[in-house]
């Protein structure tokens, strides 16, 4: 049995875990694949007693398609006779039709008597004919098999990482890959605390002044004083369900079980824990002790769970009406339809959805959907001093690549590592991951929404507005890892009850000058010529759930701070649904500034409308207008030697197609899924390239598409997509002319590709990867004309290469370069033959690295590497940017490198033989994912060549004012009025965890975001005001004490004297007068 380190078993389920085993045969009669089992299941550790115990759990997933099950799902909601009609008529109308035994599958579950948009249907011998046939019916939507999902939870101390993340151990069976295909999401409440450190030294832990409860953390308190606890709020959690007779819980509304179980109980925990997080009223007290609980039972205690399970609750909980929704489930395919459908429709119902953006961090563009989508709450997590976790997801969205630009997320961050919730059966303990995380949201939601009156305000887009409108900025992370700050719950509650319905954007504000919360913006300026700098803004709209952009936008640049040097394109959603839309915004600079260095601001003025819900509205909609400030940085546009630019044109990743990771030891994390993008997991070089002096821009269309007149070094990194026969003509015209070529690439191998197939359980058919690591047969095309390409080798190994040590993972080999070019070439081992027949072997002088001057007067150059993991931060063993600077000092300035030119590595140019033949994997699904192939072969016919993007630019309206200073406090929601909102005086508890940082206050660090006012003043204010007041009351209570301790004496002489009838008695018989 293989064994996985911790932070690799991690990887296998978040990423991988629902998916099918690559390379094997499914056994026995079934047609269906199934992923490795995870370890034996064990029970939940106690959790009694008071005390909190700290641990993480270990998960692992598996599925595999229930054979001859289908899910039908239809296009409206229809009563059970009415789909029955339907898929009988549809049936009929099939060929074998006659022949198909089928019936639909009873299921006996709280939604079986209300209407459904969809079936689960027993099909035996069902034919690809009959199933398109299924599909061609006007009411269905879709078929798509049943699956049965496995999810197995392992309860474990939290450990200290004791590798790096992207640590290779050990030899591993190249039969047992996870695939990529079909994907399935797998939870985010489970295994996250494999890769966050709680503190740099263990005894912090104990020092720290921490709360017993999250909630008080965030000062639910407050809230509870003043008579808000959740009442009249319906928040569901889909999870393991919950006791009956749980003691933590006094609002149980309703359990309801969508499993083959016959039972409610939850047997392991963690829907337990998320439940307590949210509405716990003692020990581990939760946000809305007193909301309406509804428990989903979605997993039975083996872990098991169908799809028409998940189905059937979504649609119930759009039946009940429910206000808020947590989902602990998430992964990265953002085009798996049914799923985002479903979503979607649940958030146009009103329901909140609060999600987990993924524990996949460290690493950018890892975010995880459904909480990447706009109507969704993406929540993120944060360690108890202020500092993100590891294992939280980073941003960008990847939905908009190759031509865009991704959103903002996560949303918000709040606390997710140590987090204490309730026990199984009583008790408390604590987890961390983002998925616990997100029940914190989720209870402060729920809270929060208990608190407004006027409940019809309240939905999927009024809450996000009020959330990030009151987050409080972390300082020194960008907006890619916090979005927009830490959950404030006071101050959102503020902004909720003075909130009147309107349009907001998220990020407000476009300030290319702020670093670091405004990266990647900020870290490079724009200039003349420059490729537009993209700005995709999320326009939220409280409105209503539908919406539309009246008119156009409009650009008014501010005359006196230079806005007529830049231009603006501005291109939007046409309908804003549910609850929102993109507004891209495009900036360039004018020809006028092309000399020119300073700063220029203006703003793009937008109109939302909506319908009113109310008829009695003016014209039956209601209307916001939003301004969105921007500034940029404008510098002369720098020589051509120091502009690099980056082909993300050609670079292709999962979803939708099945394309590997370019490192093949990397078996528990198969998926290419970052975006191969200078921002995502291209970030650390892109960093370096500017660290270095140069300009780094994108490419997001083909390479008719850009002047080569302007940049030194085309680079081209992990390229997967073929060329258009015109991208080939114009690339050799454009080096013959100046421009200079550097290409990183990878494996390709079609028998390592067969080798690595997997079984596909929507098509029943075997798949192989799309293309290898890179599409070396499109790369050679490419490079053909110059007598260069790459092989079909695969090698990989540790060598020495200018005294620097370096390793190849999984790369390929220069297998044709002109004579007088230089060649550099290393002993390594024969990943390939491993891979096929299990055997070692190590190959002297592969040839690695080339370098090429064209004979053309004035030519540009070429650079080859075989290898591009050394650049790319997803498995990275040992950084090679080093050499990346070598390449390009090579190329812009054509200085060769001594170190390559004199090295001992160097060798002749392999032989121009012509390369092998039949290189390409022919029935593969390419084709559909590609942008130049059209056919269903990999015939060199293509479609025509698409137009190159053009901007159009808005007709500038200049105004003559001033620009404000401080665009992150410039704007605000309108008609929120925080000095309206009284709180109760009282002393709140929050602790100083986090050392202060140069120049940051000690009082609470909450920004004015998009709503100053007087309450981050007051904040600030309240402590020392209070402090003094306290102060002149002792001293007053001492002063007062002071003089009474002086006045004592004088007053003390009348109280010993003698009473007066003992004075007349001892007169009467002495005859003198007492003496004192």
């Amino acid at each position: 049995m293989l064994v996985l380190p911790v932070w690799a078993s991690m990887l296998l389920g978040l990423l991988v875990g629902f998916l099918p085993l690559v390379g094997m045969e499914p056994t026995g009669g079934a047609k269906s694949g199934s992923s490795g089992h995870a370890t034996n299941q064990e029970p939940l550790p106690s959790s009694s007693g008071s005390n909190c115990s700290e641990l993480t759990l270990k998960l692992e997933f598996s599925s595999k398609v229930v054979e001859h099950e289908y899910i039908i799902g239809f296009t409206g909601y229809f009563s059970a006779k009415a789909r029955r009609l339907y898929i009988s008529s549809a049936l009929r109308n099939a060929g074998d039709g006659a022949l198909l035994e089928w019936h639909i599958v009873p299921r006996e579950n709280p939604a079986s008597d209300f209407p459904s948009d969809f079936e689960l249907v027993h099909i035996r011998q069902a034919s690809p004919s009959s199933l398109l046939t299924l599909e061609d019916h006007p009411y269905i939507k879709r078929v798509t098999p049943q699956r049965k999902v496995f999810r197995m939870l392992k309860y474990v101390p939290s450990p200290e990482p004791t590798a790096p993340c992207n640590a290779t151990r050990g030899t591993q069976k190249w039969q047992s890959w996870q695939s990529s295909r079909p994907f399935r999401r797998t939870s985010l409440s489970l295994g996250s605390g494999f890769w966050h450190a709680t503190g740099r030294h263990s005894s912090r832990r104990l020092l720290r002044a921490i709360p017993r409860h999250v909630a008080q953390i965030l000062q639910a308190d407050v809230l509870w004083q003043m008579g808000h606890t959740g009442s009249g709020v319906k928040v569901a959690v889909f999870d393991t369900g919950l006791s009956e007779k749980h003691p933590h819980f006094k609002n149980v509304k309703e359990r309801t079980n969508w499993t083959n179980e016959k039972t409610l109980d939850d047997g392991l925990g963690h829907g337990t824990f998320v439940a307590g997080v949210i509405a716990s009223m003692r020990e581990c007290q939760g946000f809305a002790p007193d909301s309406e609980l509804h428990i989903f039972r979605v997993f039975t205690n083996n872990q098991v769970s169908y799809t028409s399970w998940f189905l059937d609750a979504f649609n119930y909980a759009i039946l009940k009406k429910i206000d808020v929704l947590n989902l602990s489930i998430g992964g990265p395919d953002f085009m798996d339809h049914p799923f985002v459908d479903k979503v979607w429709e649940l958030t146009a119902n009103r329901v909140i959805m609060v999600s987990a953006i993924g524990n996949d961090g460290p690493l950018y563009g890892t975010l995880n959907n459904p909480a990447d989508q706009m109507d969704v709450i993406g929540v993120g997590g944060i360690d108890f001093e202020d500092n993100i976790a590891r294992f939280s997801s980073r941003g960008m969205t990847t939905w908009e690549l190759p031509g865009g630009y991704g959103r903002v997320k996560p949303d918000i961050v709040t606390y997710g590592s140590g987090v204490r919730g309730s026990g199984m059966k009583e008790g408390c303990r604590s987890l961390s991951g983002t998925s616990v995380a997100s029940p914190v949201v989720a209870g402060a939601v729920t809270l929060l929404a208990s608190t407004v009156l006027n409940r019809e305000l309240v939905n999927p887009a009024s809450m996000k507005q009020a959330l990030i409108a009151s987050a409080r900025r972390l300082p020194g992370v960008n907006m890619f890892e916090q979005g927009h700050g830490k959950l404030d719950l006071i101050r959102a509650y503020q902004i909720l009850n003075s909130y009147r319905p309107q349009a907001s954007l998220s990020p407000s504000y476009i300030d290319l000058t702020e670093c670091p919360y405004m990266w990647p913006y900020c870290s490079q300026p724009i200039y003349y010529g420059g490729m537009p700098t993209i700005v995709n803004v999320t326009i939220l709209n409280g409105m209503g759930v539908t919406g539309r952009i009246v008119d156009k936008p409009i650009w008014q640049p501010y005359l006196p701070q230079n806005g007529d040097h830049i231009d603006v394109a501005v291109s939007y959603s046409p309908v804003l649904w549910p609850w929102a839309g993109y507004l891209a915004v495009s900036i360039s600079v004018a020809k006028k500034a092309a000399s020119w260095e300073g700063i220029a601001q203006g703003h793009v003025m937008v109109t939302v409308a909506s319908p009113a819900e109310n008829d009695s509205e003016v014209g039956g909609e209601l209307t916001s207008t939003v301004k969105l400030p921007i500034k940029v940085k404008i510098v002369p546009t720098p020589p051509r030697s120091k502009r690099v630019l980056w082909d993300q044109y050609h670079n292709l990743r999962y979803p939708p197609g099945y394309f590997p990771r370019d490192n093949l030891r990397m078996k528990n994390d198969p998926l290419d899924w970052n975006g191969d993008h200078i921002h995502t997991n291209f970030r650390d070089m892109y960093q370096h390239l500017r660290s270095m002096g140069y300009f780094v821009e994108v490419l997001g269309a083909p390479i008719t598409c850009f002047d080569a007149s302007q940049y030194g070094t085309l680079l081209m990194v992990d390229s997967e997509e073929e060329y258009f026969p015109e991208e080939i003509t114009k690339l050799r015209r454009d080096i013959d002319n100046g421009l200079s070529l550097i290409v990183f690439s990878d494996w390709y191998n079609t028998s390592v590709m067969r080798k690595v197939k997997f079984y596909d359980e929507n098509t029943r058919q075997w798949w192989m990867p799309d293309t290898g690591g890179a599409n070396v047969p499109a790369l050679n095309d490419l490079i053909s004309v110059w007598g260069m390409a790459f092989s079909d080798g695969l090698y990989e190994g540790d060598f020495t290469l200018a005294d620097h040590d370096m390793y190849y993972a999984s790369g390929c080999s220069i297998a044709r370069f002109p004579e007088d070019g230089i060649v550099i070439a290393k002993n390594l081992k024969d990943q390939g033959l491993e891979v096929l027949k299990q055997e070692t072997a190590v190959v002297e002088g592969v040839p690695i690295l080339g370098l090429y001057q064209t004979p053309s007067d004035g030519g540009g150059r070429i650079a080859l590497y075989g290898d591009s993991n050394c650049i790319d931060d997803s498995h990275r063993q040992k950084d090679c940017f080093w050499l990346l600077d070598a390449l390009l000092q090579y190329t812009s300035y054509s200085m060769t490198p001594p170190s390559l030119s004199h090295s001992h590595s160097r060798v002749a140019p392999p032989p121009s033989a012509s390369c092998p033949r039949g290189w390409k994997v022919r029935r593969n699904h390419l084709y559909r994912y590609s942008k130049v192939l059209w056919r269903l072969t990999w015939e060199t016919r293509s479609p025509a060549l698409p137009a190159c993007p053009h901007l159009s630019w808005a007709k500038p309206q200049p105004v003559n004012e001033t620009a404000p200073s401080n665009l992150w406090k410039h704007q605000k929601l309108l008609s929120v009025d925080l000095d309206k909102v009284a709180l109760p005086n009282v002393r709140a508890y929050r602790p100083q965890v986090r050392p202060l940082s140069p120049g940051e206050s000690g009082a609470w660090d909450i920004p004015g975001g998009i709503m100053p006012g007087r309450y981050n003043q007051e904040v600030g204010q309240t402590i020392p005001v209070f402090a003094f007041l306290g102060a002149m009351v002792v001293l007053s209570f001492f002063v007062v004490q002071l003089t009474k301790a002086k006045s004592k004496p004088k007053r003390r002489k009348p109280r010993i004297k003698r009473p007066t009838y003992l004075q007349q008695q001892q007169t009467t018989t002495t005859g003198k007068n007492p003496t004192v």
